[in-house]
């Protein structure tokens, strides 16, 4: 009678030693959300096509159409528009980058400089 007393506790603490660490663990490998990476220069921007420098025939084309003074910058973002959240982010089938210059509507973005995002 005694034994089976003794074996009913340990099988209870056992069962509660048991539970409590399953949900220990269970809460230990639940990872946070992935976060979006910031440019300090606004949000950040997928382009369809990131040149080396305004000397590109494409980027003096479109300089020259929308008169724009264009500074000596190292790349330039053709036809962009701002990542605003990880599904955006995955779906960005350009370059994605940050930029110095986003006052053209995307239409050209100067001062880039590519990002990896790996979500």
């Amino acid at each position: 009678m005694m034994l089976s007393r003794v074996a009913a506790i340990f099988t209870i603490l056992f069962m509660t030693i048991f539970a409590s660490a399953s949900a220990i663990d269970l809460v230990a490998r639940t990872d946070p959300p992935p976060q979006l990476p910031t440019c300090s220069t606004g949000p950040i921007q997928c382009c369809n096509s990131v040149q080396s420098n305004v000397n590109n025939p494409i980027v003096k084309l479109i300089v020259g159409l929308l008169n724009i003074v264009v500074p000596i910058v190292p790349l330039v973002g053709i036809t962009c528009s701002p990542v605003l959240s990880i599904l955006q982010a995955n779906a960005c089938t350009g370059q994605t980058v940050c930029c110095s210059n986003n006052n053209f509507n995307g239409v050209i973005n100067l001062g880039c400089s590519p990002i990896s995002i790996n979500l």
